[in-house]
């Protein structure tokens, strides 16, 4: 391994400039661990309208074309705010000096261009690899972060001159970034790279296939989720590849980055708390029922959910379970958008039961932190999930999670039973068939717990608590994985390091 690895994230989005999901938290987070293990870890992403206004940056080197008939663009270079790591926005107005997010327009809309506005960041984090003068720095490895950087890995390997190694990481292999075959030309992509054995996808270019042919490693964010994309049911159509390249992926767990995430010194809640001292976890349950319209006592149940609303997630789940346990004298909490529909389901859940459910569309972080501080037990019954950060988030909050049994959640919780609760490990509570009764059934036998047997309960509450979800197991697993790309690239190109 070089003395001192150099590594470039790749993404589309980082906390605090740009965040729709957990993509936002987990970049930043492991980046920031990485560095503390020894690695010179440096962001690339775009600059968003949003993101620019908040970044403190200077402008590096003069403009230039990284596509013909693209628009130049620059480098604005500094560190991302709360993190502190070196970071390169990938400036071009026309292309990302736009209202809405990272991804669509104020309305949802995907904008028409993502095709051309992720090749030119994917093709800049290439240039990294092969130190064509970008600011004087060059990469080890080129690290992309889920479908908008999978054309990093296709453009580094199409470079004779690159030398860097690529890192290619599933974040959700449901997105895959499928385009119509006529953008090839826009991006610079010869038609000998457009079939089976390289980007084409039926019939689409694809920056999921990218990242999963020409990288030299593939993780993804969980060891079950890993297992289970090699399945026809959960491939998404890429488990074909993915069984070609399985000695080359690996899953590793996503963890919790507890500068933010700490119910101890989070600035966001109305009352901190922690294992020696719970009071102020029923301070913060107050103000989360006053929040949401509730009416107010420790002996209401209330169950949270955040997140992105996609029927991935099990919103229709909760949506179907809720009206069977409202009877139990239960109240929910949620936080969440996306689907139209599934919005307009919970609003209507909430107007028909103003004493039981609140709904708050939209996503705000203050009130994310409040849900998972203030509920009694979290809820994530997604129909399958590649890691989830919210139920590990819940536990590290005193919050006992009612989970699906699938990818990273069983990676993540552990299910409730006589003998872990025998022997302090117990967590949580799992359900198995994707439908609302089950879910309402698990839920039943976490608040018939909570509501006979505090002590137990507390129990449970302690043993999330003490959870080690750090990042600093994770991060040594991938210096691991940037070590085998680096033996991979050697091995391919016949050299060492350039």
């Amino acid at each position: 391994m070089p003395l001192k690895l150099k590594v470039l994230f790749v993404l589309a989005e980082a906390y605090p400039l740009a965040k729709t999901g957990g993509l936002g938290d987990v970049g930043p987070a492991l980046a920031r661990a990485l560095v503390e293990a020894g690695v010179e870890v440096r962001l690339l992403m775009p600059a968003y309208r949003a993101a620019a206004r908040r970044f403190e940056g200077k402008a590096v080197g003069k403009p230039f074309r990284v596509l013909e008939g693209s628009d130049r663009v620059r480098l604005i270079k500094g560190r991302l705010p709360e993190f502190g790591v070196p970071t390169w926005l990938v400036d071009c107005p026309a292309l990302y000096d736009r209202p809405g997010g990272p991804y669509a327009d104020e309305h949802g809309h995907d904008w028409w261009d993502n095709s051309l506005r992720f090749a030119i960041l994917c093709k800049v984090a290439a240039m990294f690899a092969s130190g064509q003068g970008l600011d004087g720095w060059k990469a080890d490895v080129v690290h992309g972060h889920d479908w908008h950087a999978g054309l990093a890995s296709a453009y580094t390997a199409f470079d004779p001159a690159a030398t860097g190694a690529t890192v290619f990481t599933i974040h959700n292999l449901a997105y895959q970034g499928n385009f119509d075959r006529k953008v090839r030309h826009a991006l610079g992509i010869d038609s000998l790279a457009f079939h089976m054995d390289g980007l084409e996808f039926y019939g689409h270019l694809s920056f999921m296939k990218a990242g999963l042919w020409y990288s030299d490693r593939i993780t993804t964010v969980s060891p079950t989720y890993a297992r289970q994309i090699l399945d026809k049911e959960n491939g998404c159509g890429m488990d074909g590849l993915l069984h070609h390249r399985r000695d080359r992926l690996s899953g590793i767990l996503n963890g919790v980055d507890h500068t933010v995430w700490d119910p101890a010194t989070d600035r966001c809640l109305p009352a901190r708390y922690g294992l020696g001292d719970m009071e102020g976890k029923s301070r913060c349950k107050i103000a989360l029922q006053e929040r949401f319209g509730l009416p107010k006592g420790p002996e209401i149940p209330v169950v949270g959910m955040v997140g992105r609303m996609a029927y991935q997630k099990g919103w229709d789940i909760l949506a179907d379970a809720i009206p069977r346990i409202l009877p139990d004298r239960v109240q929910f909490v949620m936080v969440g958008s996306g689907d139209e529909a599934l919005e307009a389901g919970m609003r209507e859940l909430a107007a028909h039961h103003p004493g039981g459910v609140g709904f708050v569309q939209g996503y705000d972080e203050e009130l994310a932190h409040l849900v998972c501080a203030g509920s009694d037990i979290f809820t994530v019954p997604s129909r399958f999930e590649p890691s989830g950060l919210t139920q590990m988030y819940a536990q590290c909050y005193g919050t006992p999670p009612v989970v699906r049994r699938t990818g990273g959640l069983v990676d993540s919780v552990t299910e409730i039973t006589q003998a872990t609760l025998a022997d302090g490990t117990g967590t949580g509570f799992f359900f198995d068939r994707p439908s609302g009764d089950a879910l309402a059934a698990a839920i039943r036998r976490a608040v018939g717990l909570y509501r006979s047997d505090r002590d137990t309960w507390r129990c449970i509450q302690a043993n999330g608590m003490r959870m080690d979800f750090s990042w600093r197991s994770a991060a040594g697993r991938y210096v691991e994985v940037y070590e085998k790309a680096l033996e991979d690239r050697r091995a391919r190109t016949g050299g060492g390091r350039g």
